[in-house]
């Protein structure tokens, strides 16, 4: 075995040994470098759970929402007609906003991605808050700091009573004024203002609930439509309905039973003034019955923002319009065509458009032949379309009209494809004509049209009107709006309700008499904590009065202020004072 020793064996001396340490070669890693995968995982949670990306996303939700407002909706009343008329309207974007989900933003995979973070969030939050709280209600209030001159708010003077009385003093009266006190150690220690942090965790809690009914309402919700005229009624099922839209927990199996009949319609308008042809009044009555019994029913009325509730469903009035009455006679006198037909709304004045489809006319010429009539009707017309067409001057029935075309030939009903019923496919059919050109008549109710070449007439009998219903089911409206209201009763607490401590130190001083100390501190910049402590001394004064010969009296306090005045002192230090230290379990998130 050899005895020598290489320079690399060598004991490193003490400047070398230093020189190793700080040297910025790469050093050879035994294991895995960097955070790993668990330390990526807390990282993204602590930011996911932060009150800054909870505000984003709640900004974030906000902004996603403004699609859902502007743009028409699959799942709100008469949604699919709407949409289909916004798409024909848009055809170059329209496909975009598909593949964007934009014409059922609450339901998209980006407003759900939304909502689930924030939901996420705010548990983060909320949960170590509320633990945290829990640790702080069950803590005594912090001890009184060393030296109370550097509190913002001091007060102090000499008296003659017990240093234990004028403490346990301090401390019932502190009670008194709902504070929580704890008296140990020569001193007393206060606090109030727990409101503050519960409005915090109330706030937090109930945003949290209405975004939870939100959600519930998405997912067991549904809505109906349906249009009535005077007189009609029909069962809430899905065959009765105009149109449905369900949700995951919510089809059409699931529909509250009821029967609804229009018994009448009363629409009013302003007739003088600036805001003429304004409406005033709408009011649907109605008559109801719960479940599958009809043979029993109750009256209601339902207006603007006044829906009716039936069962777990509200039945919410969305439109008005007219009915013309009108009576269809053939070629051989035959009566093929008799009842109301809804026309559409096309403007404030309601002049409204709508068709009239006769697929069972008959036989004309030998061959058999469809009626198709196509016009408006004006609530009150003009005495001449010249220059404006057909259009209504005032949307009250003061002069109503009915303008008709007609059309003969194959109506398309007997293909089996679905049709708009207030649309007329005219492909197929051929417009009457009249001295060479097309046939049209104005009449007034009571009034018949003689049909050219033969084809019958058309009786303008009269005019109903009608009225278009939603009928919504949403159970989480009831939860979101309790979140409502509590989240702000927690935005009030939270604002108007300061955090404050106070703490009392009675001391015996060496020469007899004891030196009593007031100081008070606010979690925010408030006069009431000033005026809380002058009170406090003045009720303290009771038990223990100021020493008549105070300025002889030795000052035990050597970096206090001296109390010169018999009087308590109460005062704001002169320079902004650094916070005492707190108890970490005091330091909540706020």
């Amino acid at each position: 075995m050899s005895n020598t020793t290489t320079e690399a064996e060598l004991p490193l001396a003490p400047d070398d040994a230093a020189a190793e340490r700080l040297s910025t070669a790469p050093v050879e890693s035994e294991g895995p470098t960097g955070i790993g995968m668990f330390g990526w995982a807390r990282w993204m949670w602590r930011q996911l759970t932060s009150m800054r990306v909870a505000l984003i996303l709640l900004f974030l939700l906000s902004l996603a929402a403004i699609p859902g407002s502007l743009i028409p909706q699959y799942q709100n009343g008469q949604g699919q007609l709407k949409v289909e008329a916004w798409k024909a309207q848009h055809t170059t974007v329209a496909p975009i906003y598909e593949k964007l989900q934009l014409f059922d933003v609450y339901s998209s995979v980006w407003f759900s991605a939304i909502y689930i973070l924030l939901f996420v969030s705010l548990a983060g939050c909320i949960v170590p808050r509320t633990w945290q709280f829990v640790g702080v209600l069950r803590a005594q209030p912090p001890a009184a700091p060393r030296n109370l001159t550097r509190m913002p708010v001091y007060a102090a003077w000499r008296t003659e009573a017990d240093a234990d009385a004028v403490n346990a003093a301090a401390h019932r009266l502190l009670r008194k004024r709902r504070f929580r006190a704890n008296l140990s150690g020569g001193a007393v220690a206060a606090e109030k203002g727990y409101l503050r942090e519960v409005g915090n965790l109330l706030f937090h809690m109930s945003l949290f609930a209405l975004l939870g009914g939100f959600a519930w309402a998405s997912l067991a919700s549904g809505t109906g439509g349906k249009l009535m005229v005077e007189g009609e009624g029909y069962s809430n099922t899905i065959t009765q309905l105009d149109d449905f839209n369900g949700t995951r927990f919510y089809g059409s199996d699931d529909l509250d039973p009821f029967f609804l009949k229009l018994d009448g319609f009363t629409a009013k308008f302003q007739d003088k003034g600036d805001q003429i042809g304004a409406a005033r009044q709408f009011t649907a009555n109605v008559e109801y019955a719960k479940g599958e019994d009809t043979s029993r029913l109750t009256k209601g009325t339902i207006e603007v923002n006044h829906p009716l509730e039936i069962g777990g469903s509200k039945v919410f009035l969305i439109g008005h319009g007219y009915a013309p009455v009108i009576t269809v006679t053939n070629a051989k006198g035959e009566v093929v065509y008799h009842g109301a037909t809804p026309f559409l709304p096309q403007d404030s004045n309601l002049t409204s458009t709508g068709v009239v489809k006769v697929s069972d006319y008959g036989d004309k010429d030998g061959a058999k032949t469809q009626m198709g009539f196509s016009g408006f009707f004006l609530p009150t017309a003009p005495l001449s379309f010249e220059g404006t067409g057909p259009v209504s001057l005032f949307p009250g029935d003061a002069a109503p009209e009915l303008v008709l075309n007609a059309f003969a030939g194959d109506l398309g009903t007997d293909s089996g494809l679905p049709q708009n019923i207030y649309q007329l496919n005219t492909r197929k059919l051929t417009q009457l004509t009249q001295d060479g050109q097309p046939a049209k008549a104005r009449l007034k109710p009571g009034q018949a049209w003689a049909l050219p070449d033969g084809y019958g007439s058309v009786t303008f009998d009269g005019y109903k009107q009608w009225a278009s219903f939603n009928v919504s089911h949403r159970p989480g409206n009831s939860i979101a709006l309790a979140g409502a209201v509590l989240a702000i009763l927690g935005l009030i607490g939270s604002l108007f309700v300061q955090r404050r401590r106070i703490w009392v130190r009675a001391v015996a001083l060496p020469g007899g008499g004891t030196q009593v100390e007031l100081a008070g501190l606010a979690r925010s910049e408030s006069a009431k904590i000033a005026e809380e402590l002058a009170e406090l001394a003045v009720d303290l004064q009771d038990d223990a009065p100021a020493s008549e010969d105070e300025d002889d009296a030795e000052d035990p306090a050597a970096d206090g202020p001296a109390a010169d005045d018999p009087a308590p002192e109460a005062a704001a230090a002169s320079d902004t004072p650094a916070e005492p230290a707190v108890p970490a379990d005091q330091n909540s998130k706020e």
